[in-house]
């Protein structure tokens, strides 16, 4: 005769889901865990512009670039070339203001408001085959011209220092945009 024990078959019945349950906890746990500590692929992605940036406190100073034509071994000295960039003010409560923009390569001379209001955008050039911004959205423009004092060359960064009144001063390299200049044939 065949006894039924309903205790122990209770305990095995439990102890299969105990561990369906544990299964599948831990299966959870590591498909979870493969994500885990992991950089998403556009989390350091840099905009595609010609320029460079830097953020200072509030402001964001986008798009910064050297516009000028290349057409010799270098750009000498005594050449005027246009400094071109985009700040914006982050800060929903203070303005700011442009003091005053340096260079080693030469003296920069800025034109025009250097204010930033409080979420205000301030746009200093036209970079090539860009509509004006002020069209699209409300800006405040300025023009900014380096009297080189040494040459400069295509493919090389040049140190920038931008100082704000409330945000401070940060140095940045800037490279060389020929814009929408076409290719020079190779000799």
């Amino acid at each position: 005769m065949i006894s039924f024990d309903a205790s122990r078959a209770f305990r095995a019945r439990a102890g299969r889901r105990i561990g369906v349950a544990t299964c599948a906890a831990l299966g959870a746990l590591a498909i979870a865990g493969c994500g885990a500590g992991q950089i998403t692929d556009t989390a350091t992605q840099e905009p595609a512009v010609n320029g460079t940036l830097v953020t200072l406190d509030n402001i964001a100073v986008r798009n910064i670039h050297i516009q000028a034509v290349e057409t010799g071994d270098a750009l000498q000295p005594g050449e005027d070339v246009d400094l071109i960039f985009t700040a914006s003010n982050q800060s929903p409560e203070h303005g700011d203001r442009l003091v005053n923009i340096t260079s080693e390569i030469g003296e920069v001379t800025f034109t025009g408001d250097g204010e930033l209001p409080a979420g205000g955008v301030l746009v200093v050039g036209t970079p090539d085959g860009v509509e004006a911004l002020e069209q699209i959205e409300p800006a405040d423009t300025a023009e900014a011209t380096v009297a080189l004092t040494q040459p400069i060359r295509n493919g090389l960064t040049y140190a920038f220092t931008f100082e704000f009144e409330r945000a401070g001063e940060a140095t940045v390299s800037v490279p060389i945009s020929a814009g929408l200049a076409p290719r020079r044939e190779a000799h």
